[in-house]
């Protein structure tokens, strides 16, 4: 009869170990994958609301170019140094130029 309530009592731990594992499965996840991942849109997102005139940038593309003017979705921009413009949407550009990643 104790040994009933042994295999019960044992089957409760390890239930609770296995739901400790997920636990840490799940959270190891959320702090190595999705919280990085979270922090890299709000950092780029903020880029883009900070955008001005003068800012050299690159584009998703790799084109290197200086911003002319900045509007609520689309950014102008100096391609070459001599007045050659086109227009982008500001999703479309990746970073400062001269920084990293």
């Amino acid at each position: 009869m104790n040994s009933i309530f042994l295999q019960a009592a044992s089957g409760q731990t390890s239930m609770i170990y296995q739901l400790l594992m997920w636990a840490g499965i799940i959270g190891v996840f959320y702090f190595f994958m999705i919280r990085p991942q979270q922090k890299k849109q709000k950092d780029q997102k903020k880029f883009l609301e900070e955008l001005k005139k003068g800012d050299e940038v690159i584009t998703i593309g790799g084109l290197h170019a200086t911003v002319i003017s900045v509007y609520e979705t689309t950014v102008t921009l100096d391609v070459d140094g001599k007045g050659t413009k086109m227009k982008f949407e500001k999703s479309s550009i990746s970073r400062k130029a001269g920084t990293t990643a």
